[in-house]
């Protein structure tokens, strides 16, 4: 895919790749149903190099338009889907902030964000550039990490990120508490400095992420999560600190010396806290993945220059020779070359009675063999088998989003905003016509309603609800395709089944027993 930048008239050109041609009207009608769309300037099909050159205004079409309008004739866009971990991410306006970013790469089909999951699931134009992607998430302050090429892979960021959360909620913990029984301890020499000194690491080391996000969010001049969290904890962090360097401030205006060490350090405690539950809380929802993931064997047994050698899954290459024992699992999916036997496939099909394989008939990774020895080449590996795309359909319709969520997120964008300025108007109204001390109390209430009207569950319900859906689903057998189709699946009255015994405990069972 190429990709020409922007001109002055705002127009775009894009190659893309089309499939399903067959001969040159097949191009002709692609080239005239493109031309026809509204937005479309000039399209040309080539046939034999089966691209397609279009130049179009992207404020009235889109690649989505474009793809749909292909696919009406008959024909296909050539995209791909991947699923990126995101860091970074703490509310629903960064999810809204990385999907615009996403979507602006050139290139880009669709982006869907989980908060919950941590995901973007991207579809794109074959030949597009992952580092534009992750110089255009970087940009807007996050990172795009790379795609899980291992089964395992799927479920260790979850583990890192738990364990990150966990260490500094330990140190935010230790700090917080010191600091709040020194408080309360009689005044002595140098504690407003010790006081200082413990409660500058929970704030810029443990509440570094909430700075790091309100920068990528002002870069961009929005606010989030971060923003409320950053600004009131900063507010009480920075005016103790002015009352401890300069006390003849709160004198020379007849003030209280007060100072609130401990408010931005429990605050950042507390919030710190909630973020390991909801670390711990995703890490859960996950567990049908990781049941799934634990389903393929650890290794394999390869047959290389005519020895048995004992290799790691992730080691196993396409028309490598594998040898399976009774009672193993099959490690990956390829085609019986040697031996026979009867394996049981129903983690896939559902089947309860096993299959009888002999050479030339397909195995799929998973599945358990049941009485023979054969040898097997390996056809699909890693990402590519059945279970790895199982996998992926249960993590795409986790990172789907359900209608009730968009709605989610068009309040979230706009809550931020109203929220800082209800504080503002908060701290004016308490600093002007409040009792005295006047600033003191006008700043605990400015604090007070930027931590609490933190929109943190607006932004987790949703897609946390899917995740535990969607993952329920996997465990007993059914796959849910998308987050839209689980919420509408309470008005579902008939259930079709395709043929007699689709619908199977997966392993058989004593009816009745006849005597003679």
């Amino acid at each position: 895919m190429t990709t020409k930048a922007r001109g002055k008239n705002k127009k775009e050109k894009l190659v893309v790749p089309v499939t399903g041609m067959t001969c040159t009207n097949c191009a002709a009608t692609i080239e005239k149903g493109l031309a026809q769309t509204p937005g479309v300037d000039s399209a040309r099909v080539n046939f034999t190099s089966e691209k397609a050159s279009i130049e179009y205004d992207p404020s009235q079409t889109d690649l989505v338009k474009l793809k749909d309008t292909v696919a009406g004739l008959g024909y296909g866009i050539a995209t791909k889907k991947s699923i990126f971990p995101v860091a970074g991410m703490t509310c629903a306006a960064c999810v809204a902030r990385v999907e615009e970013a996403l979507a602006g790469v050139p290139g880009v089909v669709s982006a869907n964000v989980n908060l919950a999951s941590e995901k973007a699931t991207v579809e794109y134009l074959e030949g597009t550039d992952i580092a534009d992607l992750k110089r255009a998430v970087s940009a807007a302050g996050y990172t795009l990490g790379a795609e899980a090429e291992t089964l395992e892979d799927v479920t260790s960021a979850a583990q890192r990120e738990i364990r990150h959360v966990r260490d500094r909620l330990a140190v935010a913990a230790v700090l917080a508490i010191t600091i709040f029984i020194l408080m309360w301890v009689p005044d002595f020499s140098g504690k407003l400095y010790l006081l200082w000194a413990l409660a500058t690491p929970v704030q810029f080391w443990v509440g570094w992420r909430y700075y790091r996000g309100m920068w990528g969010a002002l870069r961009h001049r929005t606010a989030d999560m971060n923003t409320l969290i950053a600004v009131g904890t900063s507010a009480a962090y920075f005016y103790s600190v002015v009352a401890v360097l300069f006390p003849g401030i709160f004198t020379a205006e007849a003030l209280e010396r007060n100072v609130y060490f401990d408010t931005s350090a429990m605050i950042i405690t507390l919030i710190t806290l909630g973020k390991f539950l909801e670390a711990r809380a995703k890490g859960q929802t996950s567990a049908a993945i990781k049941k799934l993931i634990g389903l393929q064997p650890k290794t394999a047994l390869v047959l290389r220059d005519g020895q048995e050698t004992e290799i790691p899954v992730e080691d196993v290459q396409v028309g490598d020779v594998i040898l399976v024992r009774p009672g193993e699992r099959i490690p990956v999916d390829g085609i019986v070359q040697q031996g026979y036997s009867s394996i049981d496939e129903s983690m896939v099909t559902g089947e309860s009675l096993p299959v009888e394989k002999n050479t030339g008939d397909g195995v799929i990774g998973a599945t358990i063999n049941k009485t023979g020895s054969f040898q097997f080449e390996a056809t699909r590996v890693g990402k590519d088998t059945t279970l790895a795309q199982i996998i992926r359909m249960v993590e795409e319709a986790q990172g789907s989003k359900a209608p009730i969520q968009r709605l989610a997120d068009v309040i979230a964008s706009y809550f931020v905003p109203i929220v800082i300025g209800i504080a503002l108007i908060t701290f004016i109204v308490w600093f002007f016509v409040g009792p005295t001390p006047a600033l003191t109390f006008a700043l605990l209430n400015f604090v007070a309603v930027l931590i609490i009207a933190c929109p943190c569950a607006l932004g987790l319900a949703t897609p946390t609800a899917i995740m535990v859906g969607t993952g329920k689903g996997a465990e007993n057998g059914v796959l849910i395709r998308s987050a839209e189709a689980l919420e509408r699946a309470h008005k579902i009255d008939t259930v079709l089944l395709d043929k007699t015994g689709t619908l199977t405990r997966g392993e058989p069972r004593v009816t009745d027993v006849i005597t003679a």
